[in-house]
């Protein structure tokens, strides 16, 4: 099977959260999309080792924030690779409570759902929600994130809690052996430093513009305090590749 083709199928980018009994959890989406329209109704799609899919069970409600094209990532990076159990996710960010009650976030956000759990059903690694959609408003408009979009510009592949979590292995075509050429000399090749976390790349020549970073900048000459600006990971987490 080739498993790009599954990057054919259009998804958004999202923030689902919750809270119960003052505990707030969230976490970065690809799968939320409109099942009905009377009722209003959407249905998103929650890992089972997610901490949020605990709160969302226990709450019954939930939100949902439409991103924005051009964000801040260390938002994706906040709420798609960390847990809440080791940050506080909210912290830096404008929420606000609707209907439900669930905490909205506010931020990079261009329209916002509140949603009352209607259905669950247990769909393998994940858990698909049903929920009724009890308010939802517009923040602003421009164009909404896709996770095309975030893949292309970040070159980045999905958490592995993510529905559409595909092993590298399986996205790279085997070689076919041909005449060998000669290949260019280290010298030439601008440096890739990888962070293994999450697979982002930091290239010599592009910098980093979301912290200041000028191109032309040699992973070394970072700051020692320079974090991933997807997941935050310190430069220690960073191969050569």
């Amino acid at each position: 099977m080739d498993y790009k083709a599954l990057h054919k199928l259009a998804y958004g980018l999202y923030i689902i959260a919750s809270e119960y009994e003052g505990r707030k959890a969230g976490y970065v989406a690809n799968t939320a999309f409109q099942v009905t329209s009377k009722p209003p109704q959407l249905a998103i799609s929650c890992h089972k080792e997610n901490e949020t899919l605990e709160v969302i069970l226990k709450s019954g409600v939930f939100s949902v924030s439409v991103l924005k094209k051009e964000l801040n990532v260390k938002i994706i990076g906040d709420f798609g690779f960390m847990s809440s159990s080791d940050i506080d996710k909210f912290a830096s960010v404008k929420t606000m409570t609707a209907v439900s009650g669930a905490p909205i976030v506010f931020d990079e956000s261009l329209a916002w759902f509140d949603c009352k759990v209607m259905q669950t059903l247990d769909v393998g690694s994940h858990i698909l929600i049903v929920g009724e959609i009890l308010d939802g408003q517009i923040i602003s408009e421009g164009e909404p994130l896709t996770y095309e979009y975030y893949r292309e510009r970040y070159k980045m592949l999905a958490p592995k809690n993510a529905p559409t979590y595909i092993e590298q292995a399986k996205l790279e075509k085997p070689v076919i052996p041909e005449e060998k050429a000669e290949e260019p000399s280290a010298e030439s090749q601008p440096e890739r430093n990888t962070c293994i976390i999450c697979g982002f790349t930091y290239k010599e020549e592009e910098g980093d513009p979301t912290v200041g970073i000028p191109p032309g900048t040699r992973f070394e000459d970072l700051p020692d305090d320079y974090k991933c600006p997807i997941c935050n990971a310190a430069k220690e987490y960073f191969r050569k590749t």
